[in-house]
């Protein structure tokens, strides 16, 4: 019986057509799934609704939650009677919009002060302001040149509602008349997720653009000994094709993080391709298109299989990652690289026999030789070849210095900021992003922290005291904590400032306040919800605030039978700290574990440690160079080190592959090491410049979540070399010292 890659040469030279046929069937079945990919902003992006903090969030914004929508209007007078009646008229004409609560502006103001109409003058405009309460106009008219209008959204609205909402705003003040000089301006936080949501498509094309002109640059430089030497860029666009097709056929959501997966998978897929051809190439410089085709795919499709598969342990690994954008990341990339590896695995051989591949023939290029007579790639090999070999003569001290830079690397890792406030994630001068910061200035911080309190019954005087007690407390010692609002405060304004003592009082207040009033902090009997409003913060006060909330609700004694629990956008992004301090330390483990059951597997014998104790050095190397940069852990740089195991296995495997080769053939040790890294140091060395490439089109984002993360990439990329090529040797060098020559070459059978 035939293995699958002998039975897959055999299809494709016997019924090259009939194989074709599948294979197209395969990439317009993803041309149709490309059709149904979607993008996502928001909560979802963040934290799984499965979870019980993403399902009481979940909760919250369907019961309770309401985000809103701000026009700002800014001109020389926003007092002038002519800029009133627009903004009138305009928030008139949004009151009837779908999905809309309510609007309210100064323009609610100074009608409810005059009667119910709009002052005419300027003079009339300005004596009602002058008599208002001060911390009032303060929020509604912060200076005569600016006002804002803030358009209340029902509670529990979708993503996709809020955006359709947003839409029809920016329609509808596109198509209004300003007076001359007024400016309005669409803002708040889901025209926010809008503009964002834009700005991730026009990235995703320009960065997926760069990295293939950046592969082509790469291609034409490293590749162009043999012929056709752009169809390895052919085969990864067909693989990204597939990508996005799987992803709209799985139903997976392109996000923040997930857009850097593209370049990673073009920069990886590229050295697939790359591999196939190469082979294949050097075959049928020896034997016809049939005999090349079957030596290639059975000789090479094994061995790059393993090196796929060790990469993918790494990004499956980001499966388990608390935060779903990152799993979807990890998800993209596996699917990526399985897809551009049976990409290259099919269309390398039937593209041979389509065109007839003929070998191109090898001609002295000028000025490639220097005066020896050797060309530059051979002077590399031995230099490859002597470092090699010095280092696995002393590896001791070679291990030792890394090791020790590594250590160094591990400690610092710890003091690596995180960051998880969105707003720093996004470009700096997206208009949204401005015009929050304007809203924030003026009106204060618009977030809140909302803590849900459920009992058999919320409404007794007890659970009311006890609500009203801890809102007051919380408002009078943490500084950060601007105001209260819940079911006590309001109970409170509607009885004169007094709460009621008994349930038949408590019945009687509760009648009075308007339903849309009490809907927004009572559900039913059992739950109410209290809506701290804070000042403006950064996320790691954020998280101390919330950390100190929660211990003083453990404080403060609930009566018995009532649960206390916080939540909310807030609280979200300040527990998102600790989910990428956790998730990256488990995601690393994990992927070491992954490749180390995978290595011991395949290879079944001690040695299999030998690729994983690089690549170790290489994870400590990279906190390092972070801290050095001074660069933060993000949702999407959390993901480095299980991805940096998944990328520099393949070097440190091929490698020891390669010495085992060498030592069944009977090579003494040293020269087997400098034989290994010669011959491969350079092939990698070509393949890991080929992904620098790639890497590096994440660079030029401006998102400066995706440019970070580029920066360090195109590192780790260079430090996995540097891992492969010096330090790989040293430890193949002590496991053949300590472990005996029968370890290292047991699987080839060399005796001892």
């Amino acid at each position: 019986m035939k293995n699958p890659y002998e039975w897959l040469a055999a299809a494709i030279n016997n019924h090259t057509w009939t194989v074709a046929g599948v294979a197209a069937a395969i990439f317009i079945l993803a041309l149709f799934g490309l059709s149904m990919v979607t993008m996502q902003t928001g909560d979802d992006t963040y934290i799984d609704k499965n979870t019980p903090r993403g399902a009481l969030l979940d909760h919250y914004a369907e019961t309770y939650g309401s985000d809103a929508i701000m026009l700002i209007y800014e001109t020389d007078s926003v007092r002038s009677p002519d800029v009133l009646r627009y903004i009138d008229h305009i928030q008139e004409d949004l009151r009837n919009e779908r999905y809309v609560d309510k609007v309210s502006g100064v323009v609610d103001l100074l009608k409810q002060a005059n009667g119910g109409t709009l002052p005419s003058s300027k003079a009339e405009i300005d004596g009602i302001i002058g008599q208002a309460p001060p911390e009032m106009v303060e929020r509604m008219l912060p200076s005569d040149l600016m006002t804002i209008s803030v358009i209340a959204l029902e509670p529990g609205l979708t993503m996709e509602a809020q955006m359709r909402v947003v839409e029809n705003i920016q329609s509808a003040v596109s198509t209004s008349e300003p007076p001359p000089g007024l400016a309005v301006t669409v803002s708040g936080n889901p025209a926010f997720s809008k503009e964002m949501e834009e700005e991730m498509g026009g990235q995703m094309g320009m960065l997926i653009l760069a990295a293939m002109l950046l592969m082509v640059l790469a291609v034409m430089l490293l590749f162009s000994h043999v012929r056709y030497s752009l169809l390895p860029v052919g085969i990864v666009a067909v693989g990204v094709i597939m990508t996005f097709g799987f992803m709209g056929l799985f139903g997976i959501p392109i996000s923040m993080v997930v857009i850097g997966a593209f370049p990673v998978l073009i920069g990886i897929g590229i050295d697939y391709a790359i591999q196939f051809q190469a082979r294949f190439d050097e075959e049928i410089r020896r034997g016809t298109i049939p005999e090349a085709i079957r030596a290639t795919i059975t000789q090479m499709g094994p061995s790059v299989l393993i090196a796929m598969s060790a990469t993918a342990l790494g990004f499956i690994a980001m499966f388990f990652a608390p935060v779903p954008m990152v799993a979807d990341f990890g998800i993209v990339c596996t699917i990526g690289v399985i897809s551009c590896y049976i990409a290259a695995l099919v269309i390398v051989p039937i593209f041979a026999i389509v065109t007839r591949y003929r070998p191109k023939r090898e001609v002295p290029i000028a000025g490639t030789k220097p005066a020896t007579g050797e060309t530059i790639m051979e002077r590399y090999d031995r230099f490859l070849g002597r470092l090699a070999y010095t280092v696995a003569k002393h590896p001791l001290p070679v291990i030792l210095l890394f090791a020790v830079v590594a250590a160094g690397g591990f400690y610092l890792d710890e003091k690596v900021p995180i960051s998880s406030d969105e707003k720093t994630f996004v470009p700096g001068d997206m208009p949204a992003l401005l015009s929050l910061e304007k809203i924030t200035r003026t009106m204060g911080s618009t977030s809140t922290i909302p803590v849900v309190v459920i009992a058999d019954d919320v409404r007794s005087p007890e659970t009311l005291a006890w609500i009203d007690r801890f809102g007051v407390y919380e408002q009078e010692h943490n500084d950060k904590i601007t105001g209260v609002t819940s079911i006590a405060t309001l109970i409170r304004e509607y009885n004169d400032g007094v709460l009621p003592s008994t349930e038949r009082e408590v019945d009687n207040v509760t009648a009075r306040i308007p339903e849309d009033t009490l809907k927004r902090y009572l559900n039913g009997n059992m739950e109410a919800v209290l809506e701290f409003s804070t000042v403006d913060m950064e996320m790691s006060v954020a998280r101390d605030l919330v950390g100190r909330m929660q211990g003083d609700v453990a404080w403060s004694n609930p009566p018995a039978g009532v649960t206390v629990k916080i939540t909310g956008q807030l609280e979200m992004f300040a527990a998102l700290m600790d989910d990428i301090a956790d998730s990256k330390t488990f995601m690393t483990l994990l992927g070491f574990a992954f490749i180390l059951g995978f290595m011991i597997l395949v290879y079944r014998k001690f040695s299999a440690i030998s690729p994983v104790i690089p690549i170790v050095f290489i994870v400590g190397w990279n906190g390092a160079i972070m801290y050095l940069l001074g660069l933060d852990y993000t949702p999407l740089t959390a993901v480095l080190g299980s991805m940096t195991i998944g990328v520099a296995s393949e070097y440190t495997i091929l490698i020891m592959e390669r010495c085992e080769e060498e030592l069944a053939r009977g090579m003494e040790f040293l020269d087997a090491i400098q034989i290994a890294v010669q011959k491969i140091g350079t092939a990698i060395t070509a393949s890991g410049m080929t992904t620098v490439f790639g890497f590096a089109a994440l660079t030029i984002s401006s998102f400066n979540i995706i440019s970070n993360f580029g920066i360090v990439t195109v590192i780790t990329v260079g430090f996995s070399l540097v891992g492969a090529i010096v330090v790989m040797p040293a430890v193949l060098a002590l496991m053949y010292r300590f472990g005996g020559r029968s370890r290292v070459a047991a699987a080839a059978g060399v005796p001892e």
